[in-house]
């Protein structure tokens, strides 16, 4: 039975969260883009003192000041306070000492003969101006990234800065390729009424794009049994198909795949339809993606996107919406998935749109998900989030 387009996302995304992967313990520095698989408290303050915010002179009392010795960044904190009149220079971090200190900002002051006076037009500061107090950004214990979140950049440099040097993430799913097609050629120039393997190349990259990595790319034909065996050593944790899906004389795979509990059969789209999402016996999700192209590349952003998110336990993103540049039709039921062009006025569908097509989807940026009616010029259009 046919699925509906976004029932069959949230039925792939409970598929993946029952298929959640194991974590492991990484570097801090080694954290980027993985998907933290425990919330982290931080170990200590942020900043651990108080600190200077900006170079120039730590003060107490009205000016003009006495001078005294610098104060330098990564000396420990000064434990007793600043006489009133008296001035240290400082920097940007470093530690400021107790009690009613004010920052003077190094273009309002200036020296001479020992004594740090304010400049022309500039006001002695208030107490307080310009120190950043311990742990006003992060406290010990405190909470500072959840579960599920991809870690960006600064993530990370947050985790190191709260005294974390190890991350727990989870481990990326390992995904195993099948490439099923008697007329598919592995290499060179295809003979008259075979093809060019197009799916093997690009899948492995869009999959490390959707989080997993991924097993080279198996070519096993359209023998039932060779399919089966091929079927049996896949020992990863995700097993992604192309092709065989129809019900076509060729078509092996759904008898293949008998033992499997299938749990999405058909998805009300184009292209991309006869997709399937089975799950094996021990709980492994099975992928299978149509044939041409353009399909297979459409049906693994609808269910392969959200299934991921599931294994990796991570938030689906929403899908965001663009103008469309002109009218984009649909005049049948289901979703259209259209590749589409960014311009200056919205997204405009590019020349191939064809299941069969490489060239559209290469000449694309976006894939716009058009509802049944279509959409008018200047109407919001929502994008599969890319992969790439």
């Amino acid at each position: 039975m046919t699925v509906a387009w976004a029932e069959a996302r949230a039925i792939a995304r409970t598929v993946g969260s029952d298929a959640l992967t194991g974590y492991e313990h990484v570097p801090v520095a080694e954290g980027a883009g993985r998907v933290l698989a425990a919330p982290l408290a931080a170990l200590c303050d942020l900043p651990g003192a108080d600190t200077s915010a900006m170079d120039g002179w730590a003060v107490s009392g009205p000016g003009p000041w006495l001078l005294e010795a610098e104060i330098a960044v990564g000396d420990p904190p000064p434990s007793s306070p600043l006489p009133s009149g008296v001035a240290r220079p400082i920097a940007t971090g470093a530690p400021v000492p107790p009690g009613g200190v004010a920052i003077l900002r190094r273009e309002r002051g200036e020296e001479r003969d020992g004594v740090l006076r304010v400049v022309l037009d500039a006001r002695a500061p208030l107490p307080g101006a310009d120190i950043r107090r311990r742990g006003e950004e992060v406290t010990a214990g405190e909470p500072v990234l959840d579960a599920g979140r991809v870690l960006t950049p600064p993530a990370v440099a947050l985790a190191a800065a709260s005294g974390l040097d190890e991350l727990p993430v989870r481990i990326p799913p390992l995904a195993d390729v099948l490439v099923l097609g008697r007329e598919v050629e592995p290499a060179g120039v295809p003979s008259p009424g075979r093809v060019r393997d197009a799916l093997g190349p690009q899948l492995p990259a869009v999959l490390a794009g959707l989080g997993a990595r991924s097993a080279a790319p198996v070519l096993a034909g359209d023998d039932r049994e060779a399919v089966l065996a091929a079927l049996e050593a896949a020992g990863g944790d995700l097993l992604v198909t192309t092709g065989g899906t129809a019900d076509g004389p060729t078509d092996v795979l759904r008898s293949a795949l008998a033992g499997c509990r299938l749990v999405v059969d058909r998805v009300a789209m184009r292209p991309g339809a006869p997709a399937l999402l089975a799950v094996r016996p021990d709980g492994r999700p099975v992928l299978a993606l149509p044939g041409n192209p353009f399909a297979a590349l459409v049906a693994l952003l609808t269910l392969g996107a959200p299934l991921l998110d599931g294994m990796l336990g991570r938030p689906s993103p929403p899908l965001l919406g663009a103008p469309a540049a002109e009218d984009i039709g649909n005049e049948r039921p289901g979703v259209r998935v259209v590749a589409c062009r960014r311009t200056g006025e919205g997204v405009s569908p590019v020349a191939f749109q064809g299941a069969g097509t490489v060239r559209g989807a290469a000449e694309a940026d976006v894939l716009a998900v058009v509802p049944e009616g279509g959409v008018r010029a200047g109407e919001s259009v929502p994008m599969l989030p890319p992969a790439w």
